[in-house]
């Protein structure tokens, strides 16, 4: 008689449970096709228990990488091929390898100048010298080292059999570690091989000799590259020809000879706009009495983001006036002002754009995501060839540096409004005007009001950068405390950039969340 106290989770014997004790089996052998048994017996053992249960593999412990490869377990592979490599190293060093080449080589560079010196102490005997005493201690303290870096290159050799061993003993842990994670490994990838049949399984003959060439060139070349060092030239320098870089040094150069030459009118238009809008910002924050700037910054920080962070700006801005920061503070924000008001123009209608059209954006991804990873040295190079020196090729550095935040955030602001929230606005009849600034930018905001934040704050990170092409404020105060390593004044005035940035931060972003 069966016994209803049992688990029917726990019942093995069940018709249900042994059918898909049956299905497991044959989806194993699917997966696994060689040693379908093997596999079996030990995907269940590990099964059986949430924690790590250790197996043996032997193959997985001989091959290495090119089982972990074969099977398609390139994270696990690559590791073990780190340190297998780094243990035939050593083992391939121990043994065959000239341990003391680096000391000779130095014996060899003083031998040169103690021939010399020799000849020197010679000269200064046969000529009754008063320097026969210097060039003799100076022969002495030669020999000495030569002596010295001798020892050096013997105890270096002596070391050989206790490097080899080392590297021995690293290989059998790493061996043994394969042996027993691979099964646990491969298990881990049946289950997903199961949620995911793309996923590859088996051992293809064409995986199998990829994964053991690829793991036996990078072993051999890493042995044979530090066992024996400047043998071989192809592992320490890459092959090329010094013309390939003057060629294309001169190609390029040639094309922004060409660019400036033929783009001068549009450089130079590019360049009033910018002229325009600076000289607006520098005339409302600069010539303005200070007492009214900020008065008008408590008074919108207030608005904004509450009395104590009024109180706050309030102080920040006292600080920047009592040390004498105020005008090229104003300067920085009328710089700062004018990057970011361009770069929101451009970027928010630019991410609306491309919210909808998933090509578009695919094509501006690579190129923001080159405008926000080169270097900033290297694109003003460009810059100052197109609009010289000063503050406007200042702001297009600063745009280039800053501008793609709010672009990326725009877009993921509009992707992330919910399809249901837009079909209901259109099911009563909203057109595409009213979908757009009563729906999607409404929802949006936040998404876009970041992107505004971290626009106007990389804008501000550009400061001391464009210091450097002719920007005046508070980073040529920084580029002199580093060029004169004077310290209190790059402190003082990277405290006041600080400072902008804190209260354009809580201006931009405030309380709503």
């Amino acid at each position: 008689m069966k016994d209803d106290t049992t688990n029917p989770l726990e019942d093995t014997t069940s018709a249900a449970a042994q059918a898909y004790a049956e299905e497991r089996r044959d989806n194993i052998r699917t997966f696994v096709r060689t040693s379908p048994d093997y596999y079996i017996r030990n995907f269940d053992k590990i099964g059986a228990s949430a924690r790590f249960t250790p197996t043996f593999n032997m193959f997985a412990g001989l091959f290495g990488p090119i089982w972990f490869g074969a099977r398609g377990l390139w994270t696990w592979a690559l590791p073990f091929l780190i340190l297998e490599a780094l243990a035939f190293v050593q083992i391939a060093r121990g043994l065959f390898g000239d341990l003391g080449a680096e000391a000779m080589e130095r014996i060899a560079s003083i031998e040169g100048t103690l021939e010399l010196r020799r000849q020197q102490l010679a000269a200064a005997i046969e000529n009754n010298s008063d320097r026969v005493d210097a060039f003799r201690r100076t022969v002495e303290s030669l020999e000495a080292n030569i002596e010295g870096f001798r020892a050096e290159a013997e105890a270096a050799a002596a070391e050989g059999p206790t490097i080899a061993l080392t590297g021995l003993l690293i290989l059998l842990a790493v061996k043994l570690v394969q042996a027993v994670t691979a099964n646990t490994a491969l298990e881990s990838r049946f289950s997903d091989w199961l949620s995911d049949p793309d996923v590859r399984s088996g051992m293809p003959v064409g995986m199998i000799v990829f994964s053991a060439v690829f793991m036996g060139l990078i072993v051999a070349a890493a042995v044979v590259h530090y066992s024996f060092p400047g043998r071989f030239s192809l592992l320490t320098e890459f092959p090329t020809d010094p013309d390939i870089r003057l060629t294309s040094i001169d190609g390029v150069e040639a094309f922004f000879n060409w660019a400036v030459l033929n783009g001068e009118a549009l450089f130079d238009g590019i360049t009033y706009g910018i002229r325009l809008v600076l000289d607006a910002l520098e005339t409302i924050f600069v010539s303005t009495p200070w007492i009214v700037i900020a008065a008008l910054i408590i008074l919108l920080t207030w608005l904004t983001a509450g009395v104590r962070m009024a109180i706050y700006s309030g102080a920040f801005l006292a600080y920047m006036g009592l040390l004498g920061f105020w005008e090229k503070a104003m300067t920085t924000l009328a710089l700062l002002g004018t990057a970011a008001c361009l770069s929101i123009l451009i970027g928010i209608p630019l991410g609306m754009f491309a919210a909808r059209r998933p090509r578009f954006y695919a094509f501006i991804q690579p190129i923001m995501d080159f405008m926000q990873t080169m270097p900033a040295f290297v694109f003003m190079i460009p810059v100052i060839a197109f609009f010289g020196t000063g503050k406007p090729a200042a702001v297009v550095t600063t745009m280039i540096f800053g501008g793609t935040p709010v672009v990326r955030l725009t877009v993921l602001g509009l992707r992330g409004v919910p399809e249901s929230v837009r079909e209901a606005a259109i099911s009563f009849g909203a057109n595409k005007w009213y979908l757009l600034t009563k729906v999607d930018l409404p929802l949006a905001s936040p998404s876009i009001r970041a992107g505004i934040n971290q626009t106007i704050m990389l804008s501000l990170a550009m400061v001391v950068v464009a210091s450097l092409i002719g920007a005046k404020g508070l980073g040529e105060d920084v580029l002199e405390a580093l060029q004169y390593a004077n310290v209190g004044q790059g402190i003082l005035a990277g405290f006041s950039i600080l400072f902008c940035a804190m209260i354009l931060d809580r201006i931009v972003q405030g309380q709503r969340k």
